[in-house]
């Protein structure tokens, strides 16, 4: 059996058939101890999770000791949304690495953020996944990155090197509430999780995926969002 990859490449990830079982999308502000983050960027988001997910969200912030709680980033993403911030990753380590071929770039873009690909949807677009931060009691960020900046590539993995200690904690214990819930960490993002997408799946070994594409009921997208300009940070964030 070929052992995984941290990077979680499409190329591994195709070979496993997503067999959609129709679950709805929820409202996850509506869940106990469960906030909508603070935004990273500009644009309307959703706060839509699959039935499943949010289910399991729940136990996770149930489990939390008190004082503590889960703030969702972003859930369920709009494909049009995945398009700009795969364009705005793609510039950023162009831009820093000018010498590296597209072939290069690709492999290294793909580990922060996925490209549509039919056979491989984003896992945001599945309504699967979910980017999550630990929340403590004041209701303020806890401190999940130190001693680096929050957007320094180099804290971004799970187990990354020279976290401190209090980072490491509070990695450990939102890491702990939502894989004892039973959602799983892509390990190159210590803030991503899903369950259901094809990412799960590869990382727990499932023969296949539960979550495909999918589109809110009666949705439309904001038409000063759907456009194809790059996304840009919301400062300071």
């Amino acid at each position: 059996m070929k052992p995984i990859s941290i990077a979680e490449p499409v190329s591994d990830l195709r070979r496993i058939p997503i067999q959609e079982c129709g679950e709805p999308l929820v409202d996850f502000t509506t869940l106990q101890n469960v906030f909508l983050g603070e935004p990273r960027f500009d644009y309307r988001r959703e706060t839509l999770l699959r039935e499943g997910v949010a289910v399991r969200l729940a136990a996770a912030a149930a489990s939390l000791p008190d004082g503590y709680r889960l703030a969702v980033i972003e859930g369920w993403r709009a494909p049009h949304i995945q398009r700009r911030l795969y364009a705005m990753v793609w510039n950023r380590i162009k831009t820093a690495n000018p010498t590296w071929s597209d072939v290069r770039l690709r492999r290294f873009v793909n580990r922060f953020t996925a490209p549509m690909n039919q056979r491989v949807p984003p896992p945001h677009t599945t309504g699967g996944a979910m980017d999550v931060e630990l929340l403590n009691a004041d209701g303020g960020p806890a401190d999940v990155v130190s001693p680096f900046e929050r957007r320094d590539m180099k804290c971004f993995a799970l187990d990354a090197p020279g976290l401190s200690d209090i980072a490491r904690h509070n990695r450990a214990l939102l890491a702990g509430a939502l894989a004892g819930a039973g959602l799983t960490n892509y390990p190159s993002e210590f803030w991503h999780y899903s369950y259901g997408d094809q990412g799960w799946a590869y990382r727990g070994g499932h023969a296949v995926a539960r979550y495909g594409p999918i589109t809110p009921e009666n949705w439309t997208p904001d038409p000063r969002d759907d456009i194809a300009m790059p996304l840009q940070f919301i400062n300071g964030r």
